[in-house]
């Protein structure tokens, strides 16, 4: 017997019955499946179409914030400034809606764009370890937000603004519809063309992505740009929603957004993931959250509940072959 049949007990046809990668795919829909089920055995109002609906809406800010994530999770780097990005982008917004109207989405995006590109910058020309690098960003951007409000909300009256990024048509709300949409724009970025394979390049193994011609810096810097734009949009959307803009406003939303990602299937080696996991990830951590509050979970449990969803994901989905000696 072969030290491979030794170690991997074998089907009828010669085929193994277990693969890690058959685990990481559909541990998402399991994991899914088995929240629903026991939610809706603890109560009946979860599966009642109001509460879906309200899942749905909970979701779109953390969907659009993990849709960038995932990019930066493939090229195994990792964005801590998340939340902060996205309060800043809410705080642009909130400011310029009352002259800018619907188009503050303008304003917004780019600042979510320039800091992704600073955090970028810094990492990729500056050699400098991203977890590092958001991490110092995240405070900073946090106390430009800070500094700003002095802690104060900033009101959001233009009615405008608040019914295209907040309101409903035929009973949708619109920000469900935005987040379709970019779910579109990642989808093709991701899939279809040459910067998806790029990054899953760079994800695969940096050095050999260097040697095949791929411009890793310029790569690197784009990806930390387009989370800093779904920042942008997620911003405006909580901000929307909340019709203020808060100094409070995206907190944990980075360790959410990292959460969906990795519970959606996309190891924080890098090198493989899919939006679909991605989307899933959202639904499920929302539906944690939702679910824990509707069936009266202690707060303070929840928290410990979340960190063990989280760990179990990570534990399913890492690529133990991509790491030499685990610390």
């Amino acid at each position: 017997m072969s030290d491979l049949s030794a170690r991997e007990p074998a089907s009828a046809n010669g085929k193994t019955w277990f693969h890690r990668e058959d685990m990481r795919r559909f541990f998402p829909i399991l994991l899914l499946l088995v929240l629903a089920g026991i939610f809706s055995l603890a109560s009946p109002r979860f599966l009642q179409f109001n509460n879906m609906m309200i899942v749905a809406q909970q979701a779109v800010v953390l969907l659009v914030a993990a849709l960038g994530m995932t990019f930066v999770i493939i090229a195994g780097s990792i964005d801590l400034s998340v939340g902060a990005i996205v309060a800043l982008a809410a705080l642009v917004a909130a400011e310029t809606s009352g002259t800018l109207g619907v188009f503050a989405i303008i304003p917004a995006c780019a600042v979510g764009i320039l800091c992704g590109i600073t955090n970028g910058t810094i990492v990729a020309k500056g050699k400098v370890p991203s977890f590092i690098v958001t991490l110092g960003a995240m405070v900073i951007y946090r106390g430009i937000v800070l500094f700003f409000t002095r802690g104060a909300p900033v009101s959001i009256e233009d009615e405008v603004f608040l019914d295209v990024y907040s309101g409903r048509t035929a009973g949708i709300p619109h920000s469900m519809l935005i987040a379709i949409v970019m779910i579109v724009i990642a989808a093709v970025m991701l899939n279809l063309t040459v910067f998806g394979r790029e990054v899953r390049a760079i994800g695969g193994g940096e050095r050999i992505a260097l040697l095949t011609g791929i411009r890793v810096d310029r790569v690197k810097i784009a990806i930390f740009a387009l989370l800093g734009f779904m920042c942008g949009v997620a911003g405006l959307l909580q901000s929307a929603r909340a019709m203020s803009a808060t100094a409070q406003l995206g907190e944990g939303l980075e360790l959410d957004a990292i959460a969906a990602v990795v519970v959606g299937g996309t190891p924080l080696t890098g090198g493989i993931g899919s939006l679909q996991g991605t989307i899933l990830g959202a639904l499920i951590i929302t539906i944690l959250s939702n679910g824990m509050n509707i069936i009266g979970l202690d707060p303070y449990f929840q928290n410990l509940v979340k960190g063990a969803v989280l760990v179990l994901s990570v534990f399913v989905t890492i690529d133990r072959k991509k790491i030499g000696i685990i610390k």
